[in-house]
């Protein structure tokens, strides 16, 4: 055999050894990067465990923190003060033993020259009620289901009262109260008093004492345009 035959053979033993080992060699890199892969993965979710338990510690220790402040005297009394503001304010249902008040127009057959005027319910005539009622001790008020508050007005529109700035009730009218129906009642059925009065001109005027009465809460809007709080 030639020389150079020999040397084209040569030159093929050596590419084939270095094809063989470059194929081993992938093939080894190839085997180790899923292994790698997956070692990688296994430590990112030991780390995520990690952090979900300490991050479970600290909700349960704020937990714990929010249950004792919850728990505590200062979160009671500011629950019944707010419930008591509340009431003051009307905007909760009230619901105690009390009086139910009944008033309507006169019946009685006007005579010649009376003036009528002196026979129908004026807002007067209910503010007078309501005032009796307050000065008895009348924790609670409405007119016809509807709530009165400190602020509430009570005027004349015609044959009607206007209550709240935009409720308009007509006769008869019914008011509750809660308070000692004992002495709500008094003060109404006194010698003299109002019930008495407005009975002189026909005005037709029931008081009952009811066990357990309802107060409806407000259900307007509460706005102060020029009142505000002091420091």
């Amino acid at each position: 055999m030639k020389s150079y035959q020999w040397a084209v053979v040569l030159v093929g033993l050596v590419l084939g050894i270095m094809l063989s080992a470059q194929y081993r060699v992938t093939r080894e890199i190839q085997a180790s990067e899923p292994v790698q892969r997956a070692r990688e993965l296994s430590a990112q979710v030991e780390k995520l465990r990690a952090d979900r338990d300490d991050y479970q510690s600290r909700v349960d220790d704020l937990r714990s923190q929010l249950d004792k402040v919850t728990a505590g005297p200062l979160v009671s009394e500011i629950k019944e003060a707010l419930e008591y503001a509340r009431i003051l304010a009307g905007v909760s249902e009230l619901i105690g033993p009390g009086v139910e008040v009944a008033l309507n127009d006169s019946n009685v057959a006007l005579k010649p020259g009376q003036n009528p005027n002196l026979y129908v319910l004026h807002d007067e005539d209910i503010l007078r009620v309501l005032n009796e009622l307050r000065a008895a001790g009348a924790e609670a008020l409405s007119i016809n289901g509807q709530r009165l508050l400190a602020t509430t007005e009570v005027r004349c529109t015609g044959p009607t009262i206007l209550l709240n700035k935009n409720k308009r009730l007509a006769p008869p009218y019914v008011i509750t109260a809660i308070g000692n129906p004992d002495t709500l009642e008094s003060s109404l059925k006194m010698k003299g008093g109002v019930a008495e009065t407005l009975q002189f001109w026909g005005i037709q005027v029931s008081v009952k004492k009811i066990p357990e009465v309802i107060v409806p809460a407000y259900s307007g809007g509460i706005r102060f345009e020029y009142a505000k709080a002091g420091d």
